[in-house]
C-alpha cells in the first residue's frame, strides 16, 4: 500500500477512488483529509456531496457546504449543490444569498444557478419570476442539450399559466 504524505496526496488520491466509483474508500480519505487539515476546503465540498447525494443527510451536508463556502468563497464548484440543498430543504433566506454570491463567483454554472432558482420559484408558485429564470438559465448555457431542457422548462411554465386562467363561457340561447 502506497503511504501518501501530503493532504495534496490523499485528495488526490480520494479523486482518484471517487473516479473508479470507490465511494467507501474516497469517502475515508476525505475523512482523513478533514482529520489533518480541518480548512481543507475542497475536502469539506466532497463531503458535503457524499452527504447530500449518497447518504440523504442535508444537514452534514449543508455543514460542509457552508464550510468549503467559507473557507474557499472564489471556489465555484460548491455553489450549484450548495443551492439546490437549501431548495429542497426551502430556506429561503439562503437561496438569495447563496445565489447571490454564487453568481458572483467567477466560473460558476450561471445556467444551473438561474435553474435552481427558477426550479425554486416554481415550487413557490411564482410562475413569472420561474419563467423569467429559465430564460436566464437558456441564455447562460453553453451546450444545446442544456438550451433544450430550458426551452422545455419555459414551455411548461407557459402551459401552467395557461392552464391557471380563468375560463369564461357565454351561453347563446339563439335557435
Amino acid at each position: 500500500m502506497d503511504i501518501l504524505y501530503t493532504v495534496e496526496e490523499k485528495y488526490l488520491q480520494a479523486i482518484e477512488e471517487l473516479n473508479y466509483g470507490e465511494l467507501p474508500k474516497a469517502l475515508h480519505y476525505f475523512n482523513e483529509i478533514i482529520n489533518a487539515e480541518p480548512d481543507y476546503a475542497r475536502a469539506h465540498y466532497q463531503l458535503g456531496c457524499f452527504y447530500h447525494y449518497q447518504f440523504k443527510n442535508f444537514q452534514t451536508a449543508g455543514y460542509h457546504y457552508q464550510k468549503c463556502v467559507e473557507l474557499e468563497p472564489e471556489f465555484p464548484d460548491v455553489y450549484e449543490h450548495y443551492l439546490k440543498l437549501v431548495v429542497t430543504l426551502k430556506m429561503h433566506k439562503l437561496v438569495e444569498q447563496i445565489a447571490e454570491k454564487a453568481l458572483a463567483v467567477p466560473g460558476a454554472n450561471k445556467a444551473q444557478i438561474y435553474e435552481n432558482l427558477g426550479l425554486y420559484a416554481e415550487e413557490q408558485q411564482d410562475l413569472q419570476t420561474a419563467k423569467e429564470q429559465y430564460k436566464k438559465a437558456a441564455l447562460s448555457a453553453v451546450s444545446s442539450t442544456d438550451h433544450s431542457l430550458y426551452q422545455d422548462h419555459i414551455k411548461r411554465i407557459t402551459a401552467k399559466k395557461i392552464a391557471g386562467q380563468t375560463m369564461t363561457y357565454t351561453y347563446d340561447q339563439e335557435q
